[in-house]
């Protein structure tokens, strides 16, 4: 049976997760998670929550989820330390240095990848196989027939998220916060700027998709591989926690779940099962309306009710033995057995203690998460034991058996070192020019450049022939299983052609590449901000890797490890990528032609790329331009074209050559500020 996973933003949820019947919970520690905003726990608090779940039967997985630079690598061991001592079940990660820490200084923790890791295709799921994962979290874009093929595909454990908000953009591929106000999603402190009021082709809030609720198709998920079925909310309230948990268990167990109380609760103009129905169209789009938000008030009130007191979850067997010398009580919870002696009984006067008489003493497990499943006595004849005395006796056997069910597991420490800062050997004194265009017609400035990348469906033969080792095909941020055959189809096809190099913004590109012996470059999307990224995707035979443009410059000037990296110098910046288009949504791709855009509240215009039919991706407003600006510690600058002729793109490149200032607005992006 799949397991529910409850989100937990602080010890109230903590309450209302456990009590209305989850099976795991997950929460966040002090620094490192995605939902930063929340209460979380510290050392302390996490230790006791650990505790409390273990009692009950709970497991327990911590949010490690952030990106980190390497100035927090120190902060970070720190909290595996705590997190190692507080007996968490498993570890939720994204970047690849907070795997290294706990892969290889605490194995016994299992690591489980974040949805920031953003898995929709095979190669994506067989690639975090390989890295050490012992679970991968299915993006939530995929349909059910999709999920199948990924779980088929590999042995992990697959979560899946059930019930709660849908991000617009792809997890761990979307900016916008970051870019527009500074406040990284990669870092935990998502300033939701996607919920304000976008528009396009007459349509408001474009950018803002209904919460998801998948309950109804629970036992679809299950029977496609899904081993744990996730609730979004750790930013949530408690009675929100508790609707959804008592839903997933009531819809598991067969039994009538309340959606018009769940949809009360919280929700933006009802839920969608868009995607997991392979329904993609603008009646997956809603927001959060004064009605919405008034709806929760008169649910409130019930649903604290159902968590206010301590649930009976537990089952226990116990036998009483009691004679004349004394006697012992038993428990046992099916792992671990308790024994309890028994006061000396005196003879009777009126009422001999029988075996009715005892059960209904033994079994008031009331205020305790236990209840009595078995009970049996063997009780010589003609002895009395007051109720006092058996109550006082199930008192002390329940606290034995919740200090043996709350005991830590022990996670024992092994020898574990960072990769060395700050080593890396230029091979330079200015970083080369790469240039990343949009099609093929814009490319322009070859002779200044030593890297061409395309979209694979905009190179042919006779591209491949005219740039030649110049040439790297980039492959789609967005790949979804039906596609994975035909795109490998094509690599080998194009590589038969001469094609020897592909740039991935994504972990499937990583496996894909290897399978085909085709050079590998790493793009922005992998969001590498430290040493130990690089060095891992070193290790797994990388040829470069563009930082993320999250990175400040004094950090890039920092990083460690000898594989090449660079920057992005210059370009309207991917800031989300949809599979749901919000312009196909609202205006249809007939009038788009390529050229769509979104507006936002203020009225400045938002260029959307399109993906071959299959995605979309928003770009930012103003370009990139770092021309006249040195970023050291860089092999490379991209210049990542867009929507540029020919003409502007050769005049870019060459103001790039000179090193002079752009003329017109630009921004320095987040190499020059501070990144929350």
């Amino acid at each position: 049976m799949a397991e529910i996973m409850a989100p937990v933003g602080a010890q109230e949820q903590l309450l209302a997760a456990v009590r209305c019947g989850a099976d795991a919970v997950y929460l966040g520690g002090k620094g490192f998670n995605a939902r930063r905003n929340a209460a979380n726990f510290d050392a302390l608090d996490l230790a006791e929550a650990v505790k409390y779940c273990h009692q009950r039967g709970v497991r327990v997985y911590v949010t490690v989820n952030t990106v980190i630079t390497d100035s927090e690598r120190e902060e970070l061991e720190r909290e595996a330390d705590y997190i190692a001592a507080a007996g968490a079940d498993a570890v939720i990660i994204q970047d690849m240095a907070t795997l290294r820490l706990f892969r290889e200084k605490y194995p016994t923790i299992e690591r489980y990848a974040s949805t920031q890791t953003a898995v929709h295709n095979v190669d994506g799921a067989k690639y975090l196989e390989s890295c050490g994962f012992h679970s991968i979290v299915l993006a939530r874009e995929l349909s059910l027939a999709e999920m199948e093929k990924i779980c088929a595909a590999t042995p992990l454990k697959a979560e899946a998220f059930v019930h709660g908000a849908h991000c617009m953009s792809l997890s761990g591929g979307c900016y916008l916060s970051a870019m527009l106000g500074g406040r990284s999603g990669n870092r935990g402190l998502c300033a939701q700027p996607c919920r304000l009021d976008w528009h396009c082709g007459g349509g408001d809030h474009v950018l803002s998709l209904k919460d998801m609720s998948l309950i109804s198709h629970l036992r679809e998920m299950i029977n496609a591989g899904v081993t744990t079925l996730k609730i979004e909310g750790r930013m949530k309230r408690p009675e929100y926690v508790a609707a959804a948990v008592t839903a997933c268990k009531n819809a598991l167990e067969g039994k009538p779940y309340d959606l018009k109380t769940l949809e009360a609760v919280f929700s933006r103009s009802g839920f969608t099962d868009g995607y997991l129905m392979g329904k993609r169209d603008k009646s997956m789009f809603g927001y959060r309306t004064r009605d919405d938000v008034t709806a929760a008030d008169n649910v409130l009130k019930s649903l604290a009710e159902t968590y206010k007191n301590e649930n009976p979850i537990i089952p226990v067997n116990m036998h009483f033995d009691l004679n004349a010398d004394g006697g012992v009580l038993s428990i046992s919870d099916g792992k671990n057995d308790v024994d309890i002696k028994a006061p000396t009984p005196e003879k009777a006067i009126n009422r001999p203690l029988d075996e009715q008489g005892a059960r209904k003493s033994l079994e008031k497990c009331g205020g305790t998460p236990y209840f009595v499943e078995e009970f049996s006595a063997e009780i010589e004849q003609g002895l009395m034991l007051s109720a006092s005395s058996l109550n006082a006796l199930r008192r002390e056997g329940l606290e034995k058996l919740s200090e043996l069910r709350g005991k830590k597991p022990e996670h024992k420490a092994h020898p574990f070192a960072w990769e060395k800062r700050g080593a890396f050997p230029l091979k330079r004194m200015r970083p080369a020019l790469w240039a990343r265009f949009y099609k093929a017609r814009q490319v322009a400035g070859g002779e200044y450049l030593e890297k061409i990348i395309l979209p694979l469906g905009e190179i042919g033969g006779s591209i491949i022939e005219k740039y030649g080792e110049k040439l790297v095909a980039q492959l789609p941020t967005l790949l979804f299983p039906d596609d994975e055959t035909r795109l490998e189809q094509r690599l080998k096809e194009h590589k038969a052609l001469g094609l020897k190099a592909v740039w991935t913004n994504n972990i499937y590109g990583i496996a894909l590449g290897k399978r085909l012996g085709l050079d590998i470059h790493g793009g922005f999307g992998l969001n590498v901000l430290n040493t130990e990224s690089l060095v891992h995707y070193e290790k797994d035979g990388l040829c470069s890797l563009t930082l993320s443009f999250e990175l400040a410059a004094a950090k890039i000037r920092d990083l460690g490890g000898s594989l090449p990296r660079g920057v992005v110098a210059y370009g309207s910046l991917p800031l989300m990528h949809f599979r749901n288009c919000p312009v196909k949504a609202f205006s249809g791709c007939e009038k788009c032609g390529e050229k769509g855009a979104l507006t936002d509240r203020t009225g400045t215009v938002f260029p959307v790329e399109c993906g071959e039919k299959r995605y979309s991706t928003l770009l930012n407003s103003i370009e990139l331009d770092i021309a006249d600006k040195e970023i050291s510690g860089i092999d490379y600058n991209l210049l990542y074209f867009t929507r540029e002729s020919a003409v502007d793109a050769k005049r870019v490149i060459e103001r790039f050559v000179k090193a002079e200032k752009a003329d017109k607005p630009h921004t320095g992006g987040l190499y020059f500020r501070k990144l929350l």
